[in-house]
């Protein structure tokens, strides 16, 4: 068995000592094929970018020229996910670009790259939850249910129509601990129950998803793309690096290597496909919620509800409403 190839903070593992850490008997269960890793690509995807980040990109950055912030963006994914694809078929184990630093740069280097994925999965998940608290509000509110303000929100939060931080008087945004704490408890069962988990949530996600598509097309007044770019190119950019936040997630697909059945073939093709996947959905979703309202009145919190609501389509409130707190 090889030995680090320097010692100290340079220290790195090369890939075969990886490969052999892998023959120890605490080794994780090899279980994931190529559906199941891009199923749980999607589910890591979907979510904020579609119910959530759409809104404001469009209301305050791109206007209906946030089809093309998605092109963008995705395009820019696209080179990310070939490189993660890459070192996940030569370096099948677990740990992602912490393991890949740790066997190309070293020890240093992966220790600053690991608390870097730590740092992004946990604002990814609260930005997440966060959203989904918002939706959760707006489900209940259709029975008239309430939630005290003071449960329902961060003690500070960003106003993104003034660029500001502001103190809301709120303790906690309680629905949004509730669900990462209950999603926590999922993950520790086991690898097999979370993927089952994961994808009965992605067939309802990419359902409703399709089903926003189909129906709101016909409610798109093509008026409303009009002007296409109101913030020019340059809001295209800005809305590009800000809906950039919704696709984090593909990458957690090369997380899961060491658990793939044939990672070589089985990892690039759950990152790329579940990339590709989403890319088309999201494309087309930017394109019916500013074909149905006016890119400055896309409402901020719940943008895809509340455009169906602006129509009348009550019973498709409902539905993407139950899907998005599911």
């Amino acid at each position: 068995m090889s030995t680090s190839t320097q010692r100290g903070i340079f220290a790195r593992k090369p890939i075969d000592m990886l490969l052999a850490e892998l023959a120890g008997e605490h080794r994780l269960k090899r279980a994931l094929g190529p559906v199941t890793l891009t199923a749980l690509g999607i589910g890591c995807i979907i979510g904020a970018g579609i119910f959530v980040l759409t809104g404001l990109a469009a209301n305050q950055y791109a206007g209906p020229g946030l089809v093309l912030s998605f092109v963008i963006a995705g395009l820019g994914c696209a080179f990310a996910a070939l490189c993660y694809a890459e070192f996940a078929s030569m370096v099948p184990v677990a740990g992602s670009a912490y393991t890949y630093a740790y066997a190309t740069l070293g020890e240093i280097f992966a220790w600053i790259i690991g608390w870097d994925l730590v740092l992004e999965y946990a604002v990814a998940s609260s930005t997440v939850a966060h959203g989904w608290s918002h939706y959760l509000i707006a489900f209940l509110g259709l029975f008239d249910v309430k939630l005290p303000a003071m449960w329902t929100s961060g003690p500070i939060e960003f106003n993104p129509a003034t660029h500001e931080w502001f103190v809301t008087g709120a303790i906690l945004n309680a629905p949004a601990l509730l669900v990462v704490l209950a999603l926590t408890v999922l993950l520790v069962i086991g690898i097999s129950e979370s993927a089952r988990f994961n994808a009965a949530m992605v067939i309802l996600k990419v359902a409703v998803v399709l089903f926003v598509i189909v129906v709101g097309a016909p409610q798109i007044d093509v008026s409303n793309w009009h002007p296409f770019l109101p913030y020019g190119m340059a809001g295209v950019l800005k809305g590009a690096a800000y809906i950039f936040f919704a696709y984090v997630g593909f990458d957690s697909v090369s997380t899961h290597a060491e658990e793939a059945i044939n990672p070589q073939r089985d990892v690039p093709i759950g990152i790329i496909a579940s990339l590709a996947i989403c890319t088309i959905l999201y494309i087309l979703v930017a394109g019916v919620l500013t074909g149905m309202v006016p890119y400055d009145q896309i409402h901020l919190d719940a943008p895809v509800a509340e455009a169906f609501a602006t129509r009348g389509l009550h019973t498709a409130v409902f539905i993407i409403s139950v899907v998005a707190v599911s």
